[in-house]
């Protein structure tokens, strides 16, 4: 299958392995389950994210123009995706 998926870390908490710690589990018990593609909707300006994603294998697919308003302004969404390589290979 295919899952969209978030994870957050408070400031406090990273620069500590944390957030990748917590997408390695994700991604181990979602091809547990059967799925084979992990998408997630990032705020291009939120690098962290970004970098975190790219660590663990996602890779940018494309952008959503102007999906999200907050105060007031509108913001774009760049789409990363993850395909296994252990579900939904054959």
């Amino acid at each position: 299958g295919v899952a969209e998926v978030s994870v957050y870390v408070s400031e406090q908490a990273r620069g500590r392995g944390i957030g990748k710690a917590l997408m390695e589990m994700l991604i181990s018990s979602s091809e547990l389950e059967g799925y084979w593609t992990l998408q997630a909707g990032i705020f291009p300006e939120n690098t962290p994210s970004i970098r975190l994603h790219e660590k663990v294998g996602f890779r940018l697919i494309g952008r959503r123009e102007k999906i999200g308003k907050r105060n007031g302004v509108w913001y774009d969404n760049v789409i990363y995706e993850r395909r296994s390589k252990k579900v939904g290979i054959d």
